[in-house]
């Protein structure tokens, strides 16, 4: 009994050592199931699931279809390249079946990178991004995050300038060190000693 609990125990060790420990069981991985996983740490961007799941595959699994399709899919979002992603999908839309909220889930991150780059947008290409040709659900997303419309068809998402909060430093030096810098100044100003160099040769 003793010997066969320090083989299982060496054997966890030898498993807990490099990339294997993401890996106990390579046998009993199932594509339908990574795809979901996937799929589902994609509906959480910005947060890292999607890319700390995606480096948990074996690279001989990453080249199988479906999870080829989907890393494509995740690299998109990543990228910022929406429209592209929008077309993709398009033309893999089984690939989220099952998946309830997927797209909405995806154009809340990309509300968020807009919200975040951009002070205004036009509605035609905020549409776009949000894979919303008809134009349909740019409203609701507005909505949804205060955004206003001017009369150019200009849509104010942010003042990038008013979140910039200036910080003034105060540099506080005491009376002595200010004294002594005074006088170190002075002596260069009698062309003894360059500053720079005054504190490795003092003059003698």
């Amino acid at each position: 009994m003793s010997s066969t609990f320090e083989q299982m125990k060496a054997n966890v060790a030898k498993l807990l050592r490099g990339i294997d420990r993401y890996q106990f069981n390579p046998a009993y991985f199932q594509t339908t199931v990574t795809s979901q996983i996937l799929l589902k740490a994609l509906t959480n961007l910005p947060h890292t699931d999607f890319t700390l799941c995606k480096c948990m595959i074996d690279q001989t699994h990453q080249e199988e279809r479906p999870i080829r399709q989907i890393l494509y899919l995740g690299n998109l979002l990543e990228t910022c390249h929406f429209q592209s992603f929008w077309s993709s999908l398009e033309e893999n839309r089984e690939l989220i079946d099952g998946i309830t909220g997927f797209e909405d889930s995806v154009r809340k991150f990309i509300c968020h990178v807009v919200g975040i780059t951009y002070q205004t947008i036009e509605r035609r290409l905020l549409a776009e991004m949000l894979g919303d040709p008809l134009d349909t659900q740019v409203k609701v997303w507005m909505n949804k995050y205060n955004w206003t419309e001017t009369e150019d068809g200009q849509i104010f998402v942010f003042n990038q300038e008013e979140s910039v909060k200036p910080k003034n430093i105060v540099e506080k030096i005491d009376f002595e060190r200010q004294l002594e810098m005074s006088k170190m100044v002075a002596s260069t100003q009698k062309g003894r000693i360059p500053v720079c160099l005054g504190f490795f040769f003092p003059q003698a």
